[in-house]
């Protein structure tokens, strides 16, 4: 009898570049159930400062959610397909971050 395996979503590594802190966030969260794939997107810098990581749920992609990660002044989308509804998402990405 083989044993149930646990599938868990995978992080997808198409840029070199990330913001310093989130491939750690995004891997917890890829560890969710009902997360498919994480692809981090384009990386850009902006006006405003933001302190601490931040994660925040953008608008729904076919499929799932686009995110937008903020950290000092740089700003990176990431898109996650997943069956989650946005409130348990962003739920899912609280816990992910305390960790």
């Amino acid at each position: 009898m083989a044993k149930p395996t646990s599938k868990s979503g995978r992080l997808v590594w198409n840029h070199s570049t990330h913001i310093d802190g989130l491939i750690p966030i995004l891997e917890r969260l890829c560890n969710q159930d009902s997360i498919q794939t994480i692809t981090p997107g384009e990386i850009r810098r902006v006006r405003g400062h933001s302190p601490h990581m931040q994660l925040r749920v953008s608008v729904p992609i076919r499929g799932g959610f686009k995110i937008i990660a903020r950290h000092g002044k740089t700003v990176q989308e990431v898109f996650i397909l997943t069956t989650l509804e946005q409130n348990e998402l962003q739920n899912a990405i609280s816990i992910a971050m305390k960790k």
